[in-house]
């Protein structure tokens, strides 16, 4: 039997985070932590090293962008896959793409959803890196 995986949601957003907390517990044995802000989602992937980071963009005390590049910057986090969130496209009307970021920053997310989510959508992409 496959130990359980453990997956770090970090948001601002508290329906945001419930919303992912609730689709995710049905993938399988999960336990999922979470973060409101850029600086507490670093410090608690930094100390649980979790499976999978689940990374919105805009937030405080640090935007997600800013906390990626962190978490690849350090041997004890980069090789965890993180999947960004953002609902950027909706407000301005521009999408973004993993592939962008990449171009952008040199490194590129695992996945890249746009808000609002589907939960079919981020159950199958979280479920995917996790390799359930």
């Amino acid at each position: 039997m496959a130990s359980a995986k453990t997956i770090l949601i970090v948001d601002d957003e508290p329906d945001a985070l419930e919303s992912a907390k609730t689709a995710l517990g049905e993938i399988g044995d999960v336990t999922t932590l979470t973060a409101s802000d850029g600086v507490t989602g670093l410090e608690k992937a930094q100390e649980a090293k979790p499976d999978l980071i689940i990374l919105d963009v805009q937030m405080p005390n640090r935007n997600g962008f800013e906390v990626f590049t962190d978490l690849k910057k350090d041997p004890a986090t980069r090789d965890i896959p993180v999947m960004m969130l953002t609902g950027i496209a909706d407000k301005v009307g521009i999408g973004f793409s993993a592939e962008d970021m990449g171009e952008y920053m040199g490194t590129e997310p695992n996945a890249y959803l746009e808000k609002p989510i589907d939960p079919i959508e981020l159950q199958k992409t979280a479920a995917r890196l996790l390799g359930l």
